[in-house]
């Protein structure tokens, strides 16, 4: 395994020896560029699709081929990753992602481009985007000695992104025009790349004579995360969460939603679901439990709300307090799990590792979505909201069934 100037010390320990250290200033602020830059996406696509008279269908096209690309690539990112250092593949990503969304500026601001070009476009900012979010991970322990801490932050700046980004990016498409979004869009990940590149990390040198090939690399990143019983059922469980609760509960509850009590308590239930993870992830950072995963378990149940708050027809305000819980529980699990995955996973197998788990939950949510108006059509969306919820529920069981997950200690 090759590594250079930006990985682990000699002694395993971050480069930063505090939580709010200089290099982790830095990862926070190219990971908030690159989230909120990707939580513009959908919306500025959207509207930029159906403006240019390409239709729903296009729109359609466009997000799959952003996302289809990010599902075939991630796993060989992992790969890459481990080969060339995260910090290295993520600056690269970076720069190509500033290239193709300034691509798609240039090209709204000059005139009505092709969908054949949009979804190029968009097909290479997701192989992009698949060879950035492997080392999302392993860059942590890196940049804060406080891991959990920094995850906790990390998951702030997430639900905030999540809410401000899709409001911006409407916003500035009816005052600035769709080429301007997508200028500052683009811009987001040149701000990344600079901080990225700012990082001054520790080096160490290679203990290993040769470099393994490719897809022995590929291999071993499979037996790796195979061999770990709490984390392939996580996964393994996550592919029904995923899939038929997460997946298909964000449509399908907009839908209703929306159909309820119109468009405006939708966005305010998204950004009570955004406050929600703001204090789930504040509050991650302060509990440390023993056993991480039994603790986050209690963030499966939350999401539950998500689901049935729209399914029994609530009204605003309990549907908004629901959504808040929810957003609370999933913000507490992810700071958790990705503090877990973080902690236990040896540093030289970490980005593949985990490339296999971030394929493996794209893939539940990406079906997820898919099924979610065609399950809705066969089963009328508020009996589908309770199953997910049910479902939500016997998974949370599930988790805390299999005790290799239920025992895990903290490494921390």
């Amino acid at each position: 395994m090759s590594h250079d100037t930006e990985t682990l010390t000699g002694e395993g320990k971050p480069a930063a020896g505090r939580l709010w250290s200089g290099n982790f200033k830095l990862y926070l602020t190219a990971r908030s560029g690159s989230m909120l830059g990707d939580a513009m996406l959908p919306v500025a696509l959207s509207i930029a699709v159906l403006a240019a008279g390409h239709g729903i269908d296009g729109v359609g096209y466009a997000l799959g081929a952003w996302m289809g690309a990010l599902a075939l690539f991630m796993l060989f990112g992992g790969v890459l990753a481990d080969r060339f250092t995260p910090r290295r593949m993520m600056i690269i990503a970076d720069l190509v992602r500033l290239v193709v969304q300034g691509g798609m500026a240039v090209a709204f601001a000059v005139g009505t481009p092709s969908l054949p070009t949009i979804v190029v476009l968009q097909f290479l900012s997701g192989a992009a985007t698949a060879l950035f979010q492997p080392g999302v991970a392993s860059m942590v322990p890196q940049v804060a000695e406080d891991v959990q801490g920094a995850n906790g932050i990390l998951r702030i700046s997430e639900a905030i992104s999540g809410v401000l980004g899709p409001a911006l990016a409407g916003v500035l498409v009816a005052v600035a025009g769709t080429g301007t979004v997508f200028g500052i869009y683009a811009a987001t990940y040149g701000i990344s790349a600079i901080c990225l590149f700012a990082l001054r990390l520790m080096p160490v040198k290679s203990t290993e004579d040769s470099e393994p090939s490719f897809w022995r690399q590929l291999v071993e990143g499979w037996r790796e995360f195979a061999a770990r019983g709490w984390l392939w059922g996580v996964i393994a469980i996550h592919l029904v969460y995923g899939c038929f609760v997460a997946g298909v509960s964000l449509p399908v509850g907009a839908d209703l939603v929306v159909s309820d009590y119109g468009s405006t308590a939708l966005g305010i239930g998204m950004a009570a679901f955004g406050a929600g993870g703001v204090a789930g992830g504040a509050v991650a950072m302060r509990v440390r439990p023993s056993r991480p995963l039994l603790s986050g378990a209690i963030g499966w149940a939350l999401f539950a709300l998500y689901p049935i708050t729209p399914a029994v027809g609530l009204p605003v305000a309990l549907l908004v307090a629901g959504w808040t819980l929810a957003g609370f529980g999933l913000a507490y699990w992810g700071v958790l799990w990705s503090t877990t995955v973080q902690t236990q996973i040896p540093a030289e197998l970490l980005n593949r590792v985990y490339a296999y788990d971030v394929s493996g939950s794209l893939l539940a949510l990406v079906l997820g979505r898919s099924l979610a108006g065609p399950m809705a059509s066969l089963f009328g969306a508020r009996p589908l909201m309770i199953l997910a919820t049910v479902l939500g529920l016997v998974c949370t069981v599930l988790l805390l069934a299999v005790r290799s997950i239920r025992e895990l200690r903290s490494a921390q």
